[in-house]
């Protein structure tokens, strides 16, 4: 029996980078090897030397097609075997490897918004508004909830491809969604969740939806879209010095994660609909205004991890995680 195998990748789209993938057949038994792909169709490479390579990192079962058939993650990589410059899987590895002692594990709450005929699922056909935000988050009924046809198809396949899958829930803004992943190291939590966005766009696909990662999808008096990171190492996980330390050390490189945290930041952190302004760092226990929570459970506790709120839902999370590591774990170190 053939098998599919759906290779995806991540592009050199900019400011944003995208999602591509295509299918090879593998031969029965056949393990899914390197590959390669036109650059010059993906923001990637001119086109007097557009050749670019695959190579497969994460293997997984396909929910979509089923049966034998697989989803191959790969790192993009440059004829030489060297990693692209647009490959920030690469980076993440060796910060990860730096720090391995540390132990530091993740997970990534992915929000992301329906939209149908330019408009979000839930917001009025030929224009205006819906009621004002209070009823949608975690509702209930066909006058609050929408889409919940593709969120609940999307859990299934998340869980049958064997992701980390932690849990799902409806979000403030109509048509807004959320899922999570981890708890899991870099880099596998960021792999889980390309894959996990992968599958939520075939499957809206299908359904004639797209689903965005716009953090400001609507303007005006409407939640954006995040992908908070919670963060813990073995040493936060044993006492809340090592909490606060972590805390402070965010805040010594407040512009350098802003930077990597998504494009247009700038119109989601306003200090407004549950966001510090991105001009300005804090933390605080259970304070979903600042930059930083630190769960009220944590603090009761005397360990556990942080939320890290700034990352924006299109954040790079090969990017959020090597920064999270690099500059916490530093200064643990």
């Amino acid at each position: 029996m053939a098998v599919k195998a759906e290779y995806l990748w991540v592009d050199g789209t900019q400011p944003t980078a995208k999602l591509r993938s295509k299918t090879k057949i593998l031969a029965d038994g056949e393990k899914p090897g390197i590959w390669g792909f036109d650059g010059s169709s993906t923001n990637q490479a001119p086109g007097d030397k557009s050749d670019c390579v695959l190579q497969p990192v994460f293997i997984c079962p396909d929910p979509i097609r089923g049966g034998d058939n697989i989803i191959v993650l790969c790192e993009v990589e440059l004829i030489d075997g060297t990693p692209h410059p647009t490959n920030t899987r690469a980076p993440l590895r060796a910060i990860a490897e730096k720090y391995a002692d540390q132990e530091a594990i993740f997970g990534i709450e992915q929000e992301y918004t329906f939209f149908k005929d330019g408009r979000p699922l839930g917001f009025p056909v030929g224009g205006g508004y819906p009621a004002p935000q209070g009823g949608y988050y975690c509702g209930v009924g066909a006058d609050e909830v929408f889409g919940r046809e593709i969120v609940e198809e999307h859990m299934d396949a998340v869980l049958a491809a064997g992701l980390h899958l932690s849990g799902i829930n409806a979000e403030v803004m109509p048509g807004q969604w959320e899922f999570q992943i981890g708890p899991v190291a870099a880099p596998q939590v960021a792999d889980e969740l390309w894959v996990a966005r992968w599958l939520l766009y075939r499957i809206a696909e299908k359904h004639g939806v797209s689903a965005t990662l716009d953090p400001k999808p609507v303007k005006g008096d409407w939640n954006g879209a995040g992908a908070h990171t919670n963060f813990s190492t073995k040493a936060m996980r044993e006492g809340y010095d090592a909490i606060i330390a972590g805390c402070e050390a965010l805040g010594k490189k407040r512009q350098e994660h802003v930077d990597g945290y998504g494009a247009g930041i700038e119109h989601r952190l306003t200090g407004l609909h549950e966001t510090a302004p991105w001009t300005e760092y804090s933390y605080g226990v259970s304070d979903r205004g600042a930059s930083v929570r630190i769960p009220w459970q944590v603090e009761r506790d005397g360990k556990g991890y942080i939320e890290d709120r700034r990352p924006n839902a299109n954040v790079d999370p090969y990017v959020v995680t090597r920064l999270l590591i690099d500059t916490i774990c530093s200064e643990l170190a």
